[in-house]
């Protein structure tokens, strides 16, 4: 079988290189989840410019600094950590 060259309208396509960055996305998505400690409901992932970042809402102080470890630890990139938590107080328990 032969094939030929993948042409668009008679151009060579242009790969998008930022597929890696969806993956990224849903292996820390994945891991907070996941994460006991950690209501992520409301946390958004995204990667960009070779930086994840977090944004929403969590419910404690703590696990600002919980999915910020997750994300660094599970992405393999610099963290942007937008997170807002619901209350000042820390958990308890």
């Amino acid at each position: 079988m032969v094939f030929k060259p993948q042409t668009f309208h008679g151009d060579t396509p242009e790969i998008d290189k930022s597929a890696g960055g969806a993956q990224v996305e849903a292996r820390v998505a994945d891991a907070l989840a996941c994460a006991a400690d950690l209501d992520a409901t409301q946390v958004a992932v995204t990667e960009v410019d070779g930086a994840i970042v977090l944004d929403g809402i969590v419910l404690y102080p703590e696990e600002v600094v919980i999915a910020a470890d997750i994300a660094a630890r599970v992405g393999g990139l610099p963290v942007q950590n937008r997170l807002r938590c619901q209350t000042d107080k820390p958990k308890s328990g």
